[in-house]
């Protein structure tokens, strides 16, 4: 992919030179690429914190497993919402990112919303990325860019999506999901 295309609705999967503990193995989906920057949040980085503690009337709502996912190092106390459609809703509250999946405002009642939702996922921050940023950091091999499927973006088994992901892509690229995690180790 060239690197000053338009990644919105692409995944990021880090590749091993990365450099930055923030992204290392992470997979990112990404919500916005503008000129003014880029925006995205980290899909495989559950934390401990239960959603049903910070905002529990989404709780019902939530995909497994029930955690505030790390959405990545920009405004931590900020939080974004992933959720899955049964139909496109039509309203306000719902911004189609990929499919069915797209990002809901928070400040939608739950309970009107529940009969168009199927699922949702909390973000504490996002990761974002400032003009010409992104575009750099492809062009110097940190991320590689392919497509999503939906299923990624609210897997089961988040920890498993970083070597999931690379595993289906031709190859050379599909040689990373071997990588190990400590090469040194290898």
């Amino acid at each position: 992919m060239d690197a000053g295309a338009d990644t919105t609705g692409k995944l990021l999967v880090a590749t091993p030179l990365i450099g930055d503990g923030n992204f290392e193995r992470t997979v990112v989906l990404m919500l916005a690429h503008q000129e003014e920057g880029a925006a995205g949040v980290v899909l495989n980085r559950p934390s401990g914190m239960l959603v049903s503690d910070a905002l529990p009337q989404w709780a019902p709502h939530l995909a497994p497993p029930p955690t505030m996912f790390i959405g990545g190092p920009v405004s931590n106390e900020s939080v974004v919402a992933l959720a899955r459609v049964r139909q496109d809703p039509d309203q306000g509250w719902w911004t189609p990112v990929l499919g069915p999946v797209g990002t809901l405002d928070l400040e939608a009642d739950p309970e009107e919303v529940a009969s168009a939702v199927d699922a949702v996922r909390l973000f504490a921050g996002y990761a974002g990325w400032s003009p010409g940023q992104l575009e750099d950091e492809i062009e110097s091999a940190a991320w590689f860019v392919v497509d999503a499927d939906p299923a990624d973006l609210l897997t089961e088994s988040p920890g498993d999506l970083w070597p999931t992901v690379l595993a289906r892509q031709p190859s050379p690229l599909s040689w990373f999901a071997q990588y190990p995690t400590h090469p040194s180790h290898n």
